[in-house]
């Protein structure tokens, strides 16, 4: 990978926060609900916070969020998921959704490498 795919994914994750703390010192009560709601979600429950973080992963690629695959990706490397989990949680994506989300998987494989360049992700 180059420096500019791996200013990429730091780029997004400095914009995200940035705009995060924006959006929460709006001191809206329904936003910070959901942004609360969002953040328990992924908690550990019945399901494990891996296998949670894998359906906002084919969730995300289903709906074409590309901000909301990078973020799934890289919570799905933090919670312990392989290399070989995520392609196959991203192939039910594909299943899933069809050939649109094409486009998004070729985001989510660079992403992958980008995260496995830095060593968040494990093969």
């Amino acid at each position: 990978m180059n420096n500019d795919s791996k200013s990429r994914l730091d780029t997004f994750r400095e914009q995200r926060s940035a705009m995060n703390e924006k959006i929460l010192d709006l001191d809206h009560l329904g936003i910070k609900r959901f942004f609360n709601l969002d953040a328990n979600t992924y908690k550990e429950g019945a399901l494990p916070s891996q296998t949670k973080e894998l359906l906002g992963l084919v969730a995300s690629a289903t709906l074409r969020c590309n901000d909301c695959i990078d973020y799934h990706l890289e919570q799905s490397a933090k919670t312990g998921s392989t290399k070989a989990e995520i392609i196959e949680a991203l192939n039910v994506a594909l299943v899933v959704g069809g050939s649109i989300v094409i486009p998004h998987l070729r985001h989510a494989v660079e992403t992958l490498e980008l995260l496995e360049d830095e060593g968040t992700l494990k093969s």
